[in-house]
């Protein structure tokens, strides 16, 4: 078994949309909730699909990921 992170692991890993956007963008959990204001543990709990954000927290995340709030959190994902 291979331990550690490639990019091949992003279409084989059960991970978000939202995780692999912010993992191609080059950006920590740390690094993203400074970008929106938001936190860490946040950006994580949305990344597990524990939560939902709000419009203005999606919008804010879409934006600095560069793609769309459809394109990270498709309808039928949300719980």
């Amino acid at each position: 078994m291979r331990f550690g992170w490639s990019p091949e692991m992003l279409f084989y890993a059960p991970w978000s949309r939202m995780r692999n956007a912010r993992i191609w963008a080059g950006l920590s959990q740390d690094e993203l909730a400074v970008i929106v204001r938001s936190s860490r543990e946040t950006i994580s709990s949305l990344e597990r699909g524990a939560s939902i954000p709000s419009v203005t927290l999606a919008l804010a995340i879409a934006g600095a990921l560069d793609t769309t709030v459809e394109e990270l959190f498709a309808a039928g994902e949300l719980r």
